[in-house]
């Protein structure tokens, strides 16, 4: 199971490639698997057992601080709109939901990345809704009633899981425990998410990319760059707190899916290519880590 695991998502994105047409007309089902895999991560866990950690605070001034940072610095050097919005959604992105079951395969702590997982999606449903409201398509609109709107959508999609998970756990512990029995599905599901979403961008590409290569060549590039900081640099963090690998995937590993989507509604559609390649280098790197890890095990 672990060497196929290690080519699902490979897998998942050369479909995405060949089967855009077909994606794009799927892609409103992406909220639905997103809930469900943020669910099946939640429900896998006793929530009021999870704690915050030292860890956790580097992570998430990184992920805000970074993000908003990024993207005013790349506005005053007069870069193109497009990269600035790729880089500000690619940084701030929420950790991907299925990062317990990726990390937990490599050896990392469940309750650490869980944990994380948990506050890093809350703390991204409320930080997400005030930079798109003067960032992207919203900017028009009255801050209260942009905030109000993108919180509503995301807040469904990423914190609902939470609560809904809570509350089965507090009122009916029997029905979460036979949903977390199916926590292995989420590893699928987001690769089915990423497929979905991957061929959606790809689609966008070829109808609108003419005129914009150059764009989508530095979007690339900046996905590459931040892929290996990201990665390195948790893995660094992660190392100083005792857990490397929860480190590292923490920072590094993105909910590409959940990206796109946000990029997709609320900034300039071509942005969300950033997340495109950073799924491709991420889940690349994570099925070699998987892979690795199998063969040092033997």
């Amino acid at each position: 199971m672990q060497k196929v695991k290690s080519y699902v998502l490979p897998i998942a994105i050369v479909l995405g490639l060949l089967l855009h047409d077909y994606c794009a007309a799927l892609s409103v089902v992406v909220p639905f698997i997103i809930f469900t895999i943020i669910l099946l991560t939640f429900t896998a866990v006793d929530i009021l057992k999870l704690r915050f950690k030292p860890l956790f605070a580097w992570i998430i001034l990184f992920q805000v601080g970074v993000s908003i940072g990024g993207y005013a610095l790349l506005k005053v050097l007069n870069v193109n709109e497009i990269i600035a919005e790729g880089v500000l959604i690619g940084v701030l992105c929420p950790v991907a939901a299925s990062v317990a079951v990726v990390s937990t395969m490599l050896g990392a702590d469940r309750n650490t990345v869980t944990s994380y997982t948990v506050i890093g999606n809350l703390i991204v449903s409320l930080v997400a809704p005030v930079y798109f409201s003067f960032i992207g398509v919203n900017q028009d609109m009255p801050f209260f009633d942009s905030f109000l709107q993108i919180l509503r959508r995301i807040g469904t999609v990423i914190g609902l899981p939470f609560f809904v998970a809570l509350a089965l756990q507090l009122l009916w512990p029997k029905a979460n425990r036979f949903i977390s029995r199916y926590k292995g599905l989420a590893f699928y599901l987001w690769a089915v998410a990423l497929f979905l979403t991957l061929g959606q961008t790809i689609h966008f590409i070829f109808l609108n990319g003419k005129g914009n290569w150059i764009s989508i060549l530095w979007l690339g590039i900046s996905a590459l760059l931040f892929c290996i900081i990201q990665f390195g640099l948790g893995k660094w963090i992660g190392h100083k707190y005792g857990d490397t690998i929860a480190g590292g995937q923490l920072l590094g590993q993105k909910n590409s899916a959940m990206g796109i989507w946000m990029a997709n509604h609320y900034l300039h559609p071509l942005a969300s290519v950033y997340l495109a390649f950073y799924s491709v280098f991420q889940n690349l790197f994570n099925s070699w880590q998987i892979w690795y890890y199998g063969r040092k095990k033997k």
